[in-house]
């Protein structure tokens, strides 16, 4: 029985679902937003949204513990002097889940996962 047990399998084992979040959560905080599977962006905003609160406060500890998570320098620093900063005033809530239709190869629901206060760089590329 599956009782009580929180988060997707998205039918991989857990290294490779692991890396896959990492590898995620490391473009969409380069990027500021990604386009992919409806149900890997959900899992990804549940791993991202906890970094950008630990970030808000500025120090070793919480940078180590940051990067325990990405594993990769250039995200963590601009988790905690971009990112975070501005997102002082927000208590969560700081991406959002756009569906964006169905992909054409396998008709997986499709979905954008942005920052709510993303830079306007880029704001009408197409995707």
């Amino acid at each position: 029985m599956r009782h009580r047990k929180s988060g997707r399998r998205l039918s991989r084992p857990s290294a490779h679902r692991n890396a896959i979040m990492r590898n995620m959560a490391v473009s969409l905080l380069k990027h500021e937003m990604i386009r992919t599977t409806l149900a890997k962006a959900k899992e990804l905003r549940r791993t991202v949204e906890p970094l950008i609160t630990v970030a808000k406060e500025d120090s070793v500890a919480n940078r180590r513990l940051v990067f325990g998570r990405l594993r990769d320098n250039e995200s963590v620093a601009a988790l905690f002097t971009e990112i975070a900063p501005r997102n002082t005033k927000r208590s969560g809530g700081y991406f959002r889940v756009l569906r964006c239709g169905f992909r054409a190869g396998d008709n997986a629901p499709m979905a954008i996962i942005e920052l709510v206060d993303r830079a306007n760089k880029n704001r009408n590329a197409k995707n």
